[in-house]
């Protein structure tokens, strides 16, 4: 699947990559909805036939991952509700292997991920992961998605990303295909990002069902 001699930086997503998404798509989609209508005294029907739309409207924009953004949206401390469940946070199969063998192989290892700052930190706490990074980059730190050309350009001035010689893997379809457009040679999505779910669209990306692919390879 991957000559790791063409590979010198691997850029990894978190969620749904490295993380099981199940922990953000039940904050999202079930826990911010439940203590929304406890909050307004309404039902979960109700509470969630009126977030949808208010979620659909961000998707894709850099409001959509900001925790400061839905705090006073909503009225919630978001980062007090995802502590509450962070006993859900957790690695794919064989994601932190993976990690480590990355730096085995000695490559350089980058996060990019678009989720705010405060929801990367608590990521960072739970997990012991932060050590195999060389860097940590959240898409906040520039003003702008992954899924914003803007967002590579950015990043190659920052690192001196050689996007020849780099290998992006991320379960956003969209991400990908901006990654593709701005030029990374090697992307891979994730055939299983929520544990919870089934298969996902993978587009005409090659996938990794787990990492233990790619440290076999």
């Amino acid at each position: 699947m991957i000559n790791w001699n063409d590979v010198d930086t691997v850029l990894l997503d978190m969620d749904g990559t490295l993380l099981d998404l199940h922990f953000d798509n039940y904050f999202w989609l079930e826990y911010v909805p439940l203590k929304y209508a406890e909050k307004h005294s309404i039902s979960l029907e109700q509470s969630k036939l009126e977030l949808e739309p208010r979620f659909e409207q961000t998707y894709g924009k850099l409001e959509w991952y900001c925790l400061d953004y839905w705090g006073k949206e909503l009225d919630l401390d978001i980062v007090a509700l995802k502590r509450e469940i962070s006993h859900l946070i957790s690695f794919r199969p064989a994601a932190d292997e993976f990690l480590h063998n990355l730096k085995e192989r000695g490559k350089e290892v980058i996060m990019i991920t678009n989720a705010h700052h405060d929801s990367l930190s608590l990521k960072l706490e739970r997990l012991s992961m932060a050590h195999y990074f060389d860097k940590l980059i959240s898409s906040h730190d520039y003003g702008y998605p992954k899924e914003a050309q803007a967002f590579w350009y950015e990043l190659e001035a920052a690192i001196g990303l050689n996007k020849n010689r780099a290998l992006f893997i991320d379960d956003s379809l969209p991400v990908l295909d901006s990654a593709k457009t701005y030029g990374i040679k090697h992307l891979l999505t994730i055939q299983y990002p929520d544990s919870k779910k089934g298969s996902k669209d993978i587009g005409s990306y090659e996938s990794v069902e787990d990492f233990k692919h790619l440290i076999q390879a």
